[in-house]
């Protein structure tokens, strides 16, 4: 009999996971893992995960499987929270749950799995792993279109996706919720967490002031009449063009108006809206841009704004991720797919150019918001054959 160690959250979808795989004839643990203690930045009761324990408990009291908690709160920290620091002071937007995946549930938590004597790990996320015909395994988006979770996997190894598994990638969320209450379970009606991975729903600005300090700086507003805004859309989107068209906007104060102050660039992200405090302005305003050298927080009004808007993006070698080798790029190969900057958006037609300094992606229409430190997901219709850190 194999043994799999399921990732027991305290959720619905977790808890439909253990009770499918012993349903299958697995010999079954329940682990949960406790990776944060900081209480002071969560919001209301959001996610306390003292709560998730006890519902994993109860759960695994349920479902009659042995359990226990594991504390991986010292590797969370160095992997994942003091990365996402660094990146938010350098003025790049990480994506905290794609790491965590890769640094926490598919590495520390596999390995402790690992010598328990598990054949496989498994977790509640809403995809699918197959295997090819030479034997080797390619993730798949979730049946469910609405809650495809693949792009939160883009950042796993062939060895990685190996150990596990994903029982409930077949099915939609309503048929998880259903299973749940016909067979009783305590997680039934409970809601969907949300926030970030681990820590629950958080004051971004006051957990980056934990190390992060106060800084106030200028938000100045850019206006669409730019020439290098014209110059940059005006630029034939064809391979030759490739290294002026993921070429950043550069702006100085001088090229606009201050409509506000902030108190640290760092704070903020390309694209956002929300949380500006920007009053006055004709239309809505957008961030189109950080310098954290300056302390300066960049903006344009209407999300049409042309400093918003690329047609493509760039990724370093050394941050490039192919789940499986056979889906490599060598410098002159190209491939059409479709690509997603981030979670929930509709996947987008593109091309990929493998060049000697890394991976560019030529979009067949303009992106808004594209993020240097979040992740481009590349798919070959449903199967995610890889990603990479955008680096602008």
């Amino acid at each position: 009999m194999k043994r799999v160690v399921v990732g027991l959250s305290g959720g619905v979808d977790s808890s439909v996971t253990a009770h499918l795989l012993i349903q299958q004839g697995y010999e079954v643990i329940g682990m949960f893992m406790r990776n944060w203690h900081d209480e002071s930045v969560t919001l209301s009761d959001e996610c306390p995960w003292i709560d998730d324990s006890n519902d994993a408990l109860l759960i695994a009291q349920q479902l009659n499987i042995p359990f226990q908690v594991i504390d991986l709160s010292k590797e969370y920290k160095e992997r994942i929270v003091d990365y996402m620091f660094s990146e938010y002071e350098a003025g790049r937007t990480p994506n905290p749950d794609v790491l965590c995946n890769r640094e926490i549930k598919f590495d520390v938590f596999l390995k402790a799995a690992m010598e328990l004597g598990a054949d496989y790990v498994a977790t509640g996320h809403y995809c699918r792993k197959i295997e090819h015909e030479d034997g080797t395994f390619g993730l798949l988006a979730g049946k469910d279109p609405n809650k495809d979770q693949s792009y939160f996997l883009c950042q796993l190894s062939q060895e990685q996706l190996a150990k596990a598994l994903f029982p409930i990638g077949e099915l939609l969320k309503s048929e998880v919720r259903e299973i749940a209450s016909e067979i009783g379970l305590v997680t039934a009606d409970k809601k969907d967490s949300q926030g970030l991975c681990f820590v629950g729903k958080i004051s971004l600005p006051v957990f980056l002031q934990q190390q992060l300090a106060q800084k106030k700086g200028n938000i100045v507003e850019i206006p669409d009449t730019l020439p290098q805004f014209s110059t940059y859309h005006s630029l034939a989107r064809t391979e030759e063009n490739l290294e002026q068209l993921v070429e950043p906007f550069t702006f100085h104060e001088s090229d606009g108006i201050k409509v506000h102050e902030h108190i640290g660039a760092h704070y903020y992200t390309i694209g956002q809206r929300k949380g500006l405090h920007i009053g006055g302005r004709p239309n809505p305003s957008f961030v189109i841009g950080i310098d954290t050298a300056t302390n300066t927080v960049y903006t344009g009004q209407e999300e049409t704004h042309p400093g918003l808007n690329r047609i493509a993006l760039f990724i370093a070698n050394d941050e490039i991720n192919y789940i499986n080798s056979k889906y490599i790029l060598n410098t002159g190969d190209s491939l059409t797919c479709r690509v997603r900057i981030r979670y929930r958006q509709p996947l987008q037609n593109a091309t990929l150019y493998k060049k000697e300094d890394g991976l560019y992606i030529l979009f067949d229409e303009l992106q808004k918001g594209i993020t240097p430190g979040q992740f481009a997901a590349f798919y070959l219709g449903e199967e995610l054959i890889g990603s990479g850190v955008i680096m602008y």
